[in-house]
């Protein structure tokens, strides 16, 4: 993904994955399954270790993981662009599958199109296999709550 020089990440992926843990603990409460990989300006990659408790009849990745995955790409997006609010929402999502993902590690590159004070709007790269093809694509809006007038204080400090 082309690093975008006007966008300048404010966490990293092991500040996004440590928020994760307090946040959102049922993520990943008994199994590190979704976790942020890298953050770079405009985008971040996010992985989904997938095992047999991901998989559905006939030993392919269930839609619904991926689709967490692809919502979590987008969460790990704002939180890493935006910074930590815990409140940032997901407003859209939709998900084209393109062939079936085998358990192991399924990657998400995740691209910010456009940033604002309000919603942020991406496309996340599924891709899964020794051979790196696109499992599935995605499109999302989050929605950004308003910094409240603390955070706003401080931050001007």
């Amino acid at each position: 993904m082309p690093i975008q020089a006007n966008m300048q990440p404010l966490m990293t992926a092991g500040e996004i994955n440590e928020f994760l843990k307090t946040a959102y603990p049922q993520l990943n409460a008994d199994f590190n399954a979704y976790e942020a990989v890298e953050v770079f300006a405009g985008g971040c990659t996010v992985r989904l270790n997938a095992d047999e408790r991901h998989l559905r009849p006939g030993g392919t990745v269930s839609g619904p993981s991926l689709f967490t995955l692809a919502d979590i790409g987008g969460y790990a997006c704002v939180l890493s662009h935006a910074g930590p609010d815990a409140l940032s929402v997901t407003t859209n999502l939709t998900i084209n599958f393109m062939r079936k993902a085998e358990a192991g590690p399924i990657h998400g590159h995740c691209r910010i199109l456009k940033l604002g004070r309000s919603l942020m709007v991406f496309d996340i790269d599924i891709i899964a296999g020794a051979d790196g093809q696109t499992v599935a694509h995605a499109t999302g809006t989050y929605s950004i709550p308003p910094k409240s007038n603390a955070v706003a204080t401080q931050a001007m400090r």
